[in-house]
Parts: C-alpha cells; structure tokens; sequence
C-alpha cells in the first residue's frame, strides 16, 4: 500500500486541516508540514529501495491491483512506478513539502490555502502512480481544482484572470484527451482502461486511427509542458501565483505533460510517433529559441523565469522527438528533474526578494551583493545552473539531450537548439549583472535584510541535488536505465 499512501495520506491532511479552528494558524501550518512529509519520506524511501532491488527490470514496481473499481466499464484501481515515474515522485514529495514550509507567511484564509495544497498534492502523486485511464484521468482532472483557488484567491493582482486562463487551457487539452481515450477504449477487444494492456494493443490500431489519437493526446499534454504556441497560460499563472503555487507549477506540473508523453502516447502510438517527430522536433527548437528571446526582454524576474521554463522544456521536446536515443531519453529525463530542482529554487528566491522589497523589477535594483550576500551567494548558484554551468545539473541534462539528439535528428535543427544555451547565459547573465552588480541604492534599498533561515532550509536540499547530480550523475541514469531500455523498444515496434 506503498504508492496508496502517497495520494491518501496528504487526503487525511486535508481533512485534518479542515476541521482545525482556522484562527489556529500555527497548528494549520504544521499539520500541513507533518502529512505532506510523510509522502515526502515515502518517495524517497521508495526511491532508494527502487534504485537497489528494482532497477535492473523494466516490470512494474510495488503494483497494487487491478482491483475491480466500476466493473461494468472495466475500470480497475490499478497503479505501479518504474524508472520514469519513480523520480518524478521524489520530485513531488520534495519540492510539495518545501513549498508547504515556504508558504508559512501566508495569513489569508490559512485553513483553505494548505488543504488545496494537500489535495494539490495527492492529486499530482495519482497521476504518476496511475496505471488505470480513469484513475488517470481523474487526477488530472482533480489538480485543476486546487490549483485554480490557489491561483484566483492567493494570487497578485490579475490574479482571476490568470486562475481562469490556466483552467480553461487546461480543460480544452483535457477534452481532447478524454476523446483519445474513448477511442482506445472501444477498439480495444476486450474494451478496457489498462495503460499497460492498451499499449501493447495500440500499436496495432489502423494508421489514421494512430494519428488522430496521437495528435489528440499531443495536444492535452502539450498545453501542460507548455509546448508552443499553447503556452501563453504559463506566463500569467506564474506571475500571478503565490510563490510556492509558482514552485509547484514549474517543478511538477509542467512535467505532467512530458511524463504522460513518455507513458502514454509515445509507446501506444508508434506509427504516428514516427512520421510526426520531425515536427514535433521543430516545436521543440521554436520554443528554446522563443523562450530564450523574451527571456531576454523581460524586466519582471518572475517573468523572466517564467519564460526561460518555455525555453527549457523545449530541449525535453526534442529528446522526446529523437525517441531512438537512449542517450536523449535519458537527458529528457534529467532535464525535467533538473528543470524542477533549479527553476522552483529561482522562484523561492525571487519570492524572497519581492517579500522585501515589493516588486520584481529588475531595473529598480543593482548592488544587492553588497547588501544581502548570502541571498546573492544562492541567487548566483542557481542562475548558474540555469544556464548549464558544468558541474551542475543542468550542464548533464542539456549535453545528454545534445549528443544523444544530433545522430537522430536533423543535425541543422539541433544546430539551431545548441543556440538556446548561448541565449540562456545571456539573459540569466544580465539578470545577475544588473540586480547584483554596480552600485547599491542605499537610500532605497538600505532596510533590506537578507534570507533568513527558514528560507535557507527550502532551497538548500534543492541546491545539494543540483550539485550531486551535476557532479555524479551515475545513480540516477542507473536508476531509469532499464525502464528506458524497454521504452526504445516499444517505440520502434
């Protein structure tokens, strides 16, 4: 009952947390704290034992199920974890638990912002552990929920239109995908909901039935990524967000999207995935490019972090077209629990800046390295991995997808994407340049005071992971090895 407690236990905190008087803000945060960390040690836990007793097999790991849930439709409570899904739990856990501890400072409707946060939660971890199409589709589908409020009542001042942005782009990708199941589900013989049985299943479906259900799921797991030109909900739900709901958005749910690609669509479609991956090759460079450029004119930092997350999850677009490589496969991988390590520790720090100082302007600052050095000491860690500084973990995800992409792909368009590291560095650099560096307005910024402990302790294990996976990425490519290994082989059936 291992992946069980990952969705239910933050649930119970839910419940918890909503029959504490809600002028109990103490009591609220930590309960919230203590049911978020159990599933944080049970990710890890279940990473470790993973790594040592399960990684040499690419077979679903601590199954539980299928157990009969709507007989009548064949609907099964079934879930299981391998090498893809296991990291991205222990993203989950990690970067859930971190953003409970930041938003401590939250003293609007206390209660109501942690139990969304815990549902948020459980619902992120249904969708990794699910092996069931409705069970799938029913974390889904919840995660709009919470994250809307968090969004419309918690957010800045365009808060409400941010939150019905974010949720109507995401309804729309979620139809098509509810038609793309239907379809997989009528044409399978028995009709069934089973990921793992319609895999097998799907490849033998006719070529145009492939490429509509292909096209279909690409687009609802595309507005998640974002990939281009379904992004324009990303910017305003970031700037918008509270800090924490920022954290979650880039380091999770954007990986729903690459994560549902890589256990759905990419092996129960192989046909389509083939004749398609050209294209989705060039969306993929378009969106490091574009990204990377209006990174560059951006002068709000979260926009600015915002936008270069565009940018990123573009080089997962072109791994995921060289579906050959395993070497790409791999660097994907990495590249999303990279993205999620660095991009949620930028934004906890532009956070931490705005608690300050009121505004994420760029142009108001300069200097703070003088003023607030153990805040720009970080700053400058994290901006450095976001520009793929060997020695972090960017560097490894960025070259992995590199090497593994230009023997596969058609090397111009790789050509073009290698310009995305030289853009990054140009933007974060500027960003450092002009908040960090030259001279410091005293007289303005004179009562800032630099980041406190709490705030230390958030992004400190993200900085430890960021380093370690730079430095020795061995253990987790020896973790997914297996699972990749039997991914490439149902794709080029």
């Amino acid at each position: 009952m291992l992946l069980s407690s990952l969705i239910f236990v933050p649930l119970i905190g839910m419940i918890v947390v909503m029959l504490i008087p809600k002028d109990k803000f103490s009591t609220i945060r930590w309960t919230s704290t203590i049911f978020s960390m159990i599933p944080m040690f049970t990710s890890f836990w279940i990473t470790w034992d993973y790594f040592f007793n399960y990684s040499g097999s690419a077979a679903m790991a601590y199954v539980e199920g299928p157990f009969k849930w709507i007989p009548s439709l064949n609907v099964h409570y079934f879930l299981g974890v391998d090498g893809i899904s296991v990291p991205l739990l222990f993203l989950t856990g990690l970067l859930s638990t971190i953003s409970i501890v930041a938003s401590f400072g939250i003293n609007k409707r206390v209660k109501e912002y942690f139990a969304f946060f815990l549902l948020l939660e459980a619902s992120m971890m249904g969708v990794f552990v699910s092996l069931d199409f409705f069970l799938f589709y029913v974390f889904w589908e919840i995660m709009l929920v919470p994250m809307y409020f968090l969004i419309g009542i918690w957010g800045g001042p365009r808060k409400e239109y941010a939150a019905i942005k974010f949720f109507l782009y995401t309804l729309f990708g979620s139809i098509f995908m509810l038609v793309s199941i239907l379809i997989v589900y009528f044409t399978s013989q028995p009709h069934t909901l089973n990921i793992l049985t319609l895999i097998k299943q799907g490849s033998a479906l006719p070529y145009t039935l492939q490429m509509v259900c292909f096209i279909f799921f690409f687009i609802s797991f595309g507005v998640k990524v974002p990939i281009w030109p379904l992004h324009t909900w990303l910017p305003d739900a970031h700037v918008e967000a509270p800090t924490a709901v920022s954290v979650i958005l880039a380091g999770v749910l954007l990986k729903m999207g690459t994560y549902a690609m890589l256990r759905i669509s990419w092996p129960m479609f192989p046909k389509a995935l083939h004749s398609l991956s050209f294209w989705i090759a060039v969306i993929g460079v378009i969106a490091i490019i574009y990204g990377a450029l209006v990174s560059m004119a951006q002068k709000d930092l979260k926009k600015l972090v915002a936008y270069s997350s565009v940018s990123h999850m573009g080089y997962c677009m072109v791994a995921l077209a060289a579906y050959t490589s395993a070497t790409a496969i791999t660097g994907c991988m990495f590249q999303m629990v990279s993205h999620g390590l660095i991009t949620g520790a930028l934004f906890l720090l532009v956070g931490v800046l705005y608690d300050r100082a009121h505004t994420r302007e760029i142009a108001v600052f300069g200097g703070l390295s003088s003023k607030l050095p153990v805040y720009s000491g970080i700053m400058l860690l994290f901006s450095m991995a976001a520009l793929g500084l060997p020695g972090m973990s960017g560097f490894v995800s960025e070259f992995m997808i590199f090497i593994g992409s230009f023997g596969v792909l058609n090397k111009v368009l790789v050509s073009i994407a290698v310009l995305g590291v030289v853009l990054g560095a140009t933007y974060m650099l500027r960003m450092v340049q002009k908040v960090f560096l030259g001279e410091f307005n005293l007289e303005r910024w004179g009562g800032l005071t630099d980041i406190n402990l709490r705030e230390i302790i958030t992004v400190a294990p993200l900085a430890v992971l960021v380093i370690a996976i730079g430095v020795y990425p061995k253990p987790l490519a020896d973790l997914m090895s297996a699972t990749i290994q039997h991914f490439i082989t149902l794709v080029v059936r």
